[in-house]
């Protein structure tokens, strides 16, 4: 019985032996993660600490200190991975260590570092859309800039969307752009939004009218203008121009008067004010005539004054 007991005494302090020395070796492999990260080299370190983690995880209650510190330290040094790389300005890089580092901070329980990185990940796209703007690269910035609307819609006060707008503009994603810029007009960018809606409905008015469609052009102007997305004062030369073709004259004196309204210090202010005259005189209402034909004449229009002098005995 004697021996029985001896025996099991040295397993016991075989254990214990294999025990200690399993901690001190989690241990040295998380000091030397710490080493390596204070020395800058963040990949290392992230490395050791995993290391220390799965080596102190093995060792239950004994390595449960170890095993804290690596779940308080680890998403803490991916995050600050992913800075690095935003810094480097390798946003899609950055973007991909950010979601990891909320990933592995939720599941380590890390509620600071996930609170930091979350936003950060709308950033890296944001920045990254805006760099290929810049490049010209306007298929890859709507690639970003898709990525950071859809985690966050208002990202930026709605400048992910505008940008976002205006990237699927240049690529020729019309639809997609006037979504875009719904988007950001309803996120703190109405005024340059509307800009941006008032040039495509602009530009589309525009082949509207070379292909003969006139009366799209006076619907598209109307809608426009009842949304108060017209920005440019041409477009309204447009839809009295299709009106015109359309023989529908009080429409067309509609538009060239708010044309003449919006645009006051145009060039072709005075020829414009004399065709509304003209249009008021063909409808026999000459008060309204000598009204315009006046305004043409303010204008510098020469031919107006005949029409003034002929209205006015």
């Amino acid at each position: 019985m004697k021996k029985v007991f001896l025996a099991l005494a040295a397993i016991m302090m075989s254990a214990a032996f294999v025990s200690a020395q399993d901690l001190a070796t989690a241990t040295e492999t998380y000091n030397n993660g710490a080493s390596q990260l204070a020395e800058g080299d963040r990949a290392a370190a992230l490395a050791s600490f995993q290391d220390a983690l799965k080596a102190a995880e093995a060792l239950g209650e004994e390595g449960a200190e170890i095993v804290a510190n690596c779940k308080n330290v680890i998403p803490a040094v991916v995050l600050s991975m992913g800075k690095e790389l935003y810094n480097e300005k390798d946003f899609t890089a950055a973007a991909d260590k950010f979601q990891e580092a909320v990933k592995i901070a939720k599941e380590y329980g890390n509620d600071e570092v996930e609170l930091e990185a979350e936003p950060l990940i709308p950033a890296s796209y944001f920045a990254g859309g805006r760099a290929a703007i810049q490049a010209k690269d306007m298929a890859g910035a709507a690639e970003l800039l898709k990525k950071a609307v859809e985690i966050d819609p208002a990202y930026s006060n709605g400048n992910a969307a505008l940008y976002l707008g205006q990237a699927l503009n240049a690529a020729g994603d019309v639809a997609g752009a006037k979504e875009a810029f719904n988007l950001a007009m309803a996120n703190g960018q109405e005024e340059t939004a509307k800009k941006q809606l008032g040039n495509i409905v602009l530009k589309e008015a525009q082949a509207a009218l070379k292909d003969g469609k006139n009366a799209d052009v006076v619907t598209m102007i109307n809608e426009a203008d009842e949304n108060g997305l017209i920005s440019n004062a041409a477009a309204y030369q447009l839809a009295a121009s299709a009106s015109q073709k359309l023989n529908k004259t009080a429409d067309a004196i509609k538009f060239y008067e708010k044309f003449l309204e919006a645009d006051p210090k145009n060039k072709n202010f005075g020829a414009i004010a004399y065709t509304v005259g003209a249009l008021y005189q063909g409808q026999k209402n000459n008060a309204k005539a000598l009204e315009f034909y006046k305004k043409a004449v303010t204008a510098g229009y020469a031919d107006a004054q005949k029409m003034v002098d002929a209205l006015s005995k």
